[in-house]
C-alpha cells in the first residue's frame, strides 16, 4: 500500500458523491491537512473483518468488494463499492471492530481520513450527521434487498441480476464486455451459491445466447431476456 499527498478535499469532486459533501469549508480544510492518499493494488486488502479502524477510506478511483465470513467459513460478498463510497464509516462511528473485509477488485486510489475529524464534525454539524444516517440507511436497504433475493429468487435469477447490475453500474469496454471483471468465485459469493453452480448457470446463459464470455470477461447479448428471468416472467 503506497502513500502520497494529493488533491485537497476542498477541491475534490469525489466528495460530492458521499456524506463528505455536507462538511463546511473549515472542516474540509482540517481533513485535507490530515488525510493521506493511498494506492491499493488489485487483490490487496484495505481492511479485514475484526480489525479496529482508526479512520475511514474514501474511494477516489477503483472498485472494492466488501465481504463477510459466515460461521461455516463461506465468504459472502455483501457489496461492491466504487468511486465516491466511504468504507469503514459504520464501524468507526460505532467504535466497533470492522464487521466486513474490504479487498480491491482492481487498482484503487483511496483517501484515508482519521477518525477524530469525523467524530468532531458529527458533534457540531447536523447536516453531516444527517448525511451519514442517510448513507447508512441506504446500506441497510441494500442489505435487506440481498436477504430478500436470497430467500425469493433462484440461482439463475440471482446470477442474471448481478450481471445486469454490473452492466448498469460499471458499463462496458470497447468490445462491449462488462468493464468490471469478477472471478466466477466472486460472482458465486455475491449471489450466495457454490462456484460450480455459478459456472453451470453462466454456461447455460451462454448456450441460450444471452451472454458471451472471453476468459473471465462477460458480454450481455440479450439484456431483455435476462431481465425477464429476473422478474420471473
Amino acid at each position: 500500500m503506497e502513500e502520497y499527498q494529493e488533491e485537497r478535499c476542498e477541491n475534490c469532486i469525489v466528495r460530492q458523491l458521499n456524506s463528505l459533501k455536507a462538511l463546511s469549508k473549515d472542516e474540509l480544510k482540517k481533513i485535507s491537512d490530515s488525510k493521506v492518499t493511498k494506492s491499493i493494488k488489485k487483490g490487496e486488502a484495505i481492511f479485514t473483518e475484526g480489525e479496529r479502524l482508526n479512520g475511514v477510506f474514501c474511494v477516489r478511483d477503483g472498485v472494492s468488494k466488501l465481504s463477510k465470513i459466515s460461521d461455516n467459513g463461506k465468504d459472502t460478498i455483501v457489496k461492491i463499492a466504487a468511486k465516491g463510497e466511504v468504507l469503514g464509516q459504520r464501524s468507526v462511528i460505532a467504535d466497533e471492530k470492522a464487521n466486513l473485509s474490504a479487498v480491491a477488485l482492481n487498482n484503487m486510489e483511496l483517501c484515508y481520513i482519521p477518525k477524530k475529524h469525523l467524530t468532531d464534525s458529527i458533534s457540531v454539524n447536523p447536516l453531516f450527521t444527517k448525511a451519514i444516517l442517510i448513507q447508512m440507511a441506504n446500506d441497510l436497504k441494500f442489505a435487506d434487498n440481498i436477504i430478500v433475493n436470497m430467500a425469493q429468487k433462484n440461482v439463475r435469477q440471482r446470477v442474471a441480476e448481478i450481471l445486469t447490475y454490473l452492466y448498469n453500474n460499471f458499463g462496458v469496454d470497447n468490445e462491449d464486455f462488462i468493464k468490471l471483471t469478477l472471478t466466477r468465485e466472486d460472482i458465486a459469493n455475491v449471489v450466495g451459491t457454490a462456484k460450480e453452480a455459478c459456472i453451470r448457470t453462466l454456461t447455460s446463459f451462454r448456450k441460450e445466447g444471452w451472454i458471451s464470455t472471453k476468459g473471465k470477461r462477460i458480454k450481455l447479448n440479450d439484456k431483455p431476456a435476462l431481465q425477464k428471468l429476473i422478474d420471473g416472467v
